[in-house]
């Protein structure tokens, strides 16, 4: 076989290489969020579930922020997105190595640790929430209601009743005003 049948022959093969490295690429993008560089809620459903069958200590959190709207209609969309990479930040730094943070879409974010432990707690994750963000010169004062669900509490862990439970605990947070204290 001469030079050109060789690399005639391997074209294909090299085409399919690229077009499977470039599906690959893009897959891996819709699993991350562009602004927060945090897993969406595909990436983080398929990790979270395979986390929470496997760690008996898993704590599952879940994160609203708290008038946020206002946020963006009184400093603009710049400052709404300010808030939110500050609170993704924040977040993925309370996971730490022990679990996997995510923004799963507007001002809602999730959260699992497979050894809370490991973590500074959650007291320190509505700290860390609650600090002021700056932005442009201004100073914005945001705080966020947080509700957990810890796998021992769970009849059978599926992540979506660690879910429904963290929903249900943050709505009571919620329910005691800005800067909950659940």
């Amino acid at each position: 076989m001469d030079t050109y049948t060789l690399a005639a022959a391997g074209l294909p093969a090299l085409g399919w290489a690229l077009h499977g490295s470039l599906l690959a690429r893009r897959l891996a993008t819709a699993r991350r969020d562009p602004l927060t560089g945090l897993h969406t809620r595909a990436g983080f459903t398929a990790r979270a579930e395979h986390l929470i069958t496997r760690h008996a200590n898993a704590l599952v959190v879940l994160v609203d922020l708290d008038d946020f709207k206002d946020i963006n209609d009184t400093h603009g969309h710049a400052a709404g997105d300010a808030v939110l990479t500050a609170t993704a930040r924040r977040l993925a730094a309370w996971c730490g190595r022990h679990g996997i943070a995510a923004r799963l879409g507007g001002d809602e974010f999730a959260a699992i640790v497979t050894d809370p432990a490991h973590t500074p707690g959650l007291p320190a994750l509505r700290a860390a929430l609650d600090e002021p963000v700056e932005h442009l010169g201004h100073v914005l004062r945001v705080s966020a209601s947080v509700g957990h669900c810890h796998r021992t509490g769970l009849p059978v862990p599926v992540l979506t009743d660690a879910l429904s439970a963290a929903d249900m605990s943050m709505y009571a947070a919620k329910g005691h005003g800005r800067r909950n204290t659940l």
